[in-house]
């Protein structure tokens, strides 16, 4: 637990000061926070959870997952599974089957019924496994891949600074007012209008991902001469309200292209996207 007076060092989470260290791996962490946003959980045509007093819980090398309380689950359409599972930092996990409406999902819910003692007291609480179930929405909005990161903080900032994009030293792109999108931990994307761009070198692909933090991403891909990029270069029609302003711009790959800012070319990231995991969203 972080000591009174080194409260003031590091940065200003107040969680971290009640997070109870494992002594057999000094520096992991598990802990919650409220999560006053009403969450709801739909598959099928059933709600099966609805719920404004759910837990954020955080853990190190994890995704954040969201906690329901056991009284807003709709615990009729569940019945327990023979599965668990042992994790080191909470204990042993049980598992919940639903079935409705001719609809079967195997191991879907799980929880701690008995946390270990350094695990925050989730034993009341349960998630869900995220691709296993059809929708989830904060209060109305939809949301996508995972509960979304409260020490993630995505900017998009407009900016008169030039942009150039060249691929085997052709010119691809070249703007003045792009957006620039500032992304906790990852590589700054530069966001250009399509007017921008020389379209002749873009081909309509069917590939989408999804982001917690944008939403749906569709894709062009790239053919300059003897270069071809699928699936490469993508935009958003209707990102979240968080992204309104890349709206309908274009982004093109760090990992894959020249990008030069006012002359200066940008050092190339090392990101899942250059790894060729194409499933996940470029963030």
């Amino acid at each position: 637990m972080r000591k009174v007076h080194m409260r003031g060092r590091g940065p200003h989470l107040p969680p971290l000061d009640q997070i109870v260290q494992y002594e057999f791996e000094p520096g992991y962490v598990v802990f919650t926070m409220p999560c006053p946003k009403r969450l709801r959980v739909q598959v099928g045509g059933e709600i099966l959870a609805d719920t404004v007093n759910a837990l954020l819980l955080y853990e190190s090398d994890h995704l954040p997952a969201y906690y329901f309380p056991l009284a807003d689950l709709r615990m009729e359409l569940l019945t327990a599974s023979p599965t668990t599972t042992k994790c080191p930092f909470k204990g042993v996990a049980s598992y919940l089957n639903f079935a409705a409406d001719g609809r079967q999902v195997t191991d879907l819910v799980w929880r701690y019924a008995n946390p270990m003692l350094q695990c925050p007291p989730i034993g009341d609480y349960a998630s869900f496994i995220w691709n296993k179930v059809d929708h989830w929405f904060e209060e109305d909005e939809e949301i996508f891949v995972h509960a979304r990161d409260p020490f993630r903080r995505v900017d998009c900032l407009p900016s008169s600074r030039r942009v150039r994009i060249e691929v085997d030293g052709v010119v691809v792109a070249e703007s003045w007012r792009a957006v620039f999108l500032f992304e906790t931990g990852l590589p700054t994307r530069y966001y250009l209008p399509l007017d921008d761009v020389r379209r002749e070198y873009l081909d309509q692909s069917r590939f989408e991902t999804r982001c917690p933090y944008k939403g749906l991403a569709q894709y062009y891909n790239l053919d300059v001469g003897g270069t071809q990029l699928k699936d490469k270069v993508w935009y958003y029609t209707e990102p979240v309200h968080e992204a309104a302003r890349i709206k309908g711009l274009v982004a093109f790959p760090n990992e894959f292209v020249e990008i030069f800012v006012d002359g200066v070319r940008q050092e190339r990231p090392i990101t899942t996207f250059s790894h060729g995991y194409a499933q996940i969203s470029p963030r």
